[in-house]
């Protein structure tokens, strides 16, 4: 993980926590991580650990990869 990319978790508590933001983007990503994490314990046939990398691209686009292994 690069240096420059800000830490996730405060990041996402920054964009959670400012009312006038349009908040939507964030409320949308959190469900479709909730869904990601079912469909991986209904594939993994049980509870799961997962493990993130984090880079950011030229365009200023943070891409965060995801990968699920049986808990």
């Amino acid at each position: 993980m690069s240096g420059d990319i800000p830490d996730m978790g405060a990041l996402l508590k920054a964009v959670a926590d400012n009312p006038r933001r349009d908040n939507s983007a964030y409320h949308t990503a959190m469900a479709e991580a909730r869904q990601a994490f079912e469909d991986a314990e209904a594939t993994l046939g049980g509870p799961v650990r997962v493990k993130t990398k984090t880079r950011r691209k030229k365009n200023g686009d943070v891409v965060v990869k995801w990968v699920f292994r049986r808990g």
